[in-house]
């Protein structure tokens, strides 16, 4: 079956991770027709917005985007194209897989853990206001309906992908209505799903739990905020942004990422690592169930990440992202 998928190469070193991305899907057997089109910082020079409005139209008639690294202009007055994304097209969840790659030296071996993270609202609602001078106040919007879909998104995950355990990141001891509809929330639909252990954690001892035995949480649902600082913790422990991958994940559309930044400094030298992306691109194989063409390049990173030779710069490597990108297409090609 052929896909036609909206591709955003994004800005700074997103073009050269999107097409070692490209080649890897090419390599897997995967039929895909990319739509291509622009969107970030540089698009922001040219057009006055860091998301032309083709973008989102395009998105919401493929119902499936790759996008790389983007920019926003600082102290321009721009929004930022991942919060937007996520606004105009209810990509409620956003789905996050810390999963330890062989001889990245982890801080602990065997890390698999999945942070499933409501998208759409809490604090980055950016409901703020001045209440007077030195004074300004953030509203944290949480609400029954967001807390319910994500909790459902979380369970049904687990039972999909044969987990064992949720868990729910809360601070509900401390803000008893906010976070209490959550946790009461997640009570609630835990009970639909009996195959599935509930469990329940305050934030900052989650944090604690994440360097003692982060796999004991399996897979964890939480607030936007929580959500946010937990999958870059989590990432930390398995070797950096450059290779977890990230999914947006709404009702009519996906949006499948790397969530590390566009790297400017190294933009052009062809040296990034495009391990996030194509990670990123697993999954959004899986969404759309080439299950086997996604299994294929999972084996094959296993196999390329096995090899102490086969590493880029930012993990003590010297592989550009060619030869990275060749050494994994070989790889796929054996898988």
């Amino acid at each position: 079956m052929s896909h036609t998928i909206t591709l955003i190469p994004g800005d700074g070193i997103g073009p050269e991770v999107a097409d070692a991305t490209k080649r890897a899907l090419q390599a897997s057997g995967a039929r895909i027709t990319w739509e291509v089109h622009n969107a970030g910082a540089e698009v922001a020079e040219q057009r006055g917005t860091t998301l032309p409005p083709e973008v989102l139209e395009s998105i919401r008639r493929n119902k499936v985007a790759l996008k790389g690294p983007i920019g926003t202009p600082i102290g321009k007055g721009f929004k930022s194209v991942n919060v937007t994304l996520r606004q105009e097209l209810d990509l409620y969840s956003n789905v996050r897989p810390i999963r330890s790659l062989p001889g990245v030296e982890p801080r602990f071996e065997g890390t698999d853990i999945v942070i499933v993270r409501e998208n759409t609202e809490d604090l980055y609602a950016g409901l703020e206001l001045m209440i007077m001078p030195g004074v300004a106040q953030s509203i944290k919007l949480i609400t029954e309906k967001c807390c319910r879909r994500i909790c459902e998104y979380a369970f049904q995950y687990a039972e999909r992908m044969n987990r064992k355990r949720v868990t729910v990141v809360h601070k509900a001891n401390i803000m008893k209505l906010s976070d209490g509809l959550l946790l009461e929330t997640f009570r609630q639909v835990a009970q639909g799903h009996p195959r599935i252990e509930p469990a329940e954690v305050i934030v900052d001892a989650c944090a604690m739990q994440f360097v003692r035995n982060a796999n004991k949480l399996d897979v964890i649902v939480t607030e936007n905020l929580y959500g946010d600082i937990l999958s870059d913790l989590g990432a930390g422990l398995v070797g950096g942004l450059g290779i977890v991958p990230g999914a947006n994940i709404g009702s009519d559309a996906a949006v499948f990422e790397a969530v590390h930044g566009s790297a400017p400094d190294i933009a052009g030298k062809g040296i990034a690592n495009p391990t996030a992306l194509i990670q990123s691109a697993v999954m959004m194989l899986h969404h759309l169930k080439e299950h086997e063409a996604g299994a294929k390049i999972e084996r094959a990173l296993q196999h390329v990440y096995g090899e102490q030779a086969a590493r880029t710069t930012d993990l003590g490597g010297t592989l550009t992202t060619k030869q990275f990108t060749d050494a994994l297409c070989n790889a796929i090609a054996v898988a």
